[in-house]
């Protein structure tokens, strides 16, 4: 079995269908890259990778486990293997950089209060912010936050670090600071790492694989390489961030 695997899962919300039926197999130590129209469940598949969310219909493993099916306390265990960069980071405002980074050691671990200010250090060395741990989130540029923030989600060493749309509000420049992390944290970490973007040039740089949603489904799943010789009209849309007719006839008066 595959490292992750969703098997025929569904979720709806009300009246809207958001995942129908869909399969997915994740092996470990892949990057793979989710992409999509807004509203087509990209974060609501990672929200079900990580038990978060449980489908309608389906199955969800990981690691040989069945999670969707299991209580909440034993799910727990299984998310402390999972690192998330929530898209706007979702720092504590009230918090310095590192109580914000110390967090989830001071939640889940019993090590003392010098093993995890050692332990802050070391994460914050790895996204290259080492003289940040006295600031105040406010104090940092938006790229300084999701670098942050990334400390955070890594800051129990996890296997699999899921991240939501992660150099959205930033400049080029930034992105790239963020498409470089997230390849080294892949490198040196040896993460499994699944990235929701609309940002097809991180999605170019940081995949090994990308699939991508439409209507509930994946209509395209391949290498970076050949989703650029695709001839599917909405994966070929999508990566040239082209309209349809019909999009751009909403703007006719």
């Amino acid at each position: 079995m595959s490292f992750i695997e969703l098997k025929h899962v569904s979720k709806r919300f009300g009246s809207l269908i958001v995942l129908k039926n869909l399969d997915l197999k994740i092996e470990k130590g892949q990057s793979l890259v989710v992409i999509g129209a807004s509203g087509t469940g990209k974060s609501v598949l990672l929200k079900h990778i990580v038990g978060l969310l449980r489908p309608d219909a389906g199955e969800v493993w990981f690691d040989g486990r069945r999670i969707d099916t299991l209580a909440e306390r034993p799910l727990v265990d299984v998310r402390r293997r999972f690192g998330f960069l929530f898209q706007m980071g979702a720092l504590f405002d009230s918090l310095t950089v590192a109580d914000n980074i110390a967090f989830p050691l001071v939640e889940h671990t019993q090590k003392s209060r010098e093993e995890i200010a050692g332990l802050v250090k070391q994460k914050l060395r790895l996204v290259g912010l080492p003289e940040a741990n006295l600031k105040m989130p406010g104090e940092l540029s938006g790229g300084q936050r999701k670098r942050v923030a990334l400390a955070r989600a890594i800051a129990l060493d996890p296997e699999v670090i899921l991240y939501d749309e992660p150099t959205t509000g930033l400049d080029p420049v930034r992105s790239d600071v963020i498409n470089e992390l997230i390849l080294k944290l892949k490198r040196e970490l040896n993460v499994t790492s699944i990235v929701v973007t609309h940002d097809m040039n991180s999605a170019f740089k940081v995949a090994d694989r990308i699939v991508m949603l439409h209507e509930g489904h994946i209509i395209f799943d391949g290498s970076p390489t050949e989703i650029q010789k695709s001839t599917v009209p909405e994966v070929k849309r999508f990566v040239e961030g082209e309209a349809d007719a019909k999009e751009l006839a909403t703007l006719k008066l």
